[in-house]
């Protein structure tokens, strides 16, 4: 199955900076997909938990849950069967911030509006995880110079790096295809977005991974 011309549903996913909306914009567009990005800069909280986490990272959280679950939602209003839907996130990796960000007590109350919501969301029929090191998801935060970015703290990101590397090695619910990115500009090089594409066209399903630059450029 060619995913990318046949696929119903496919989600992009990774760490803050790694390149997930840019690259699902590239996909909807080259395939005629409907694009569904994730609400990042509409989260009233957002910057303030990027200055003091332990104060808002709370309201953060459910600001993106509900609105994560709004969008899912909405798209479970297209049908799915008729239309290609790319979207910059995969819903449930929600669960990867709370237990990275909120308290135990604050877990607790998270998971029962978290059962509520998940039970009525659609599963992609692939996943692909942009995959790199802190390193350069911290130089890539610094190049694309968002203002509520702007004093990322690098123990958070690599700590959510470590959990996103986790989950998805851990993961088996759909189709997955992790691509490391650290040694690759898919946005500035032709090339190496053709590597990726190429590559994602001849997934046939099951897991994957793929490292662009053992292929020759």
């Amino acid at each position: 199955m060619n995913f990318l011309k046949n696929g119903k549903y496919i989600a992009v996913e990774g760490v803050i900076g790694v390149g997930k909306t840019t690259l699902s914009q590239i996909i909807s567009e080259r395939y005629n997909g409907k694009l569904v990005k994730e609400i990042v800069e509409k989260n009233l909280f957002l910057e303030e938990f990027y200055a003091d986490p332990d104060k808002y990272a709370f309201q953060t959280q459910l600001f993106f849950l509900l609105s994560r679950f709004k969008q899912q939602q909405d798209l479970l209003q297209m049908d799915l069967f008729s239309n290609f839907v790319v979207s910059d996130y995969f819903f449930e990796k929600d669960r990867i911030f709370a237990y990275l960000n909120l308290s135990e007590k604050e877990i607790a109350l998270y998971e029962t509006l978290w059962r509520l919501l998940s039970s009525q969301i659609s599963t992609p029929d692939m996943i692909i995880y942009l995959q790199a090191h802190t390193d350069t998801l911290m130089e890539r935060i610094r190049k694309r110079g968002r203002s509520f970015e702007a004093n990322m703290d690098r123990h958070y990101i690599e700590d959510l790096n470590q959990a996103y590397n986790y989950f998805f090695f851990h993961f088996s619910d759909t189709d997955l295809i992790v691509i490391k990115t650290d040694d690759i500009d898919f946005v500035e090089q032709d090339e190496h977005l053709s590597l990726i594409l190429d590559r994602i066209e001849n997934f046939r399903g099951g897991r994957e991974y793929y490292d662009p630059m053992k292929t020759e450029v």
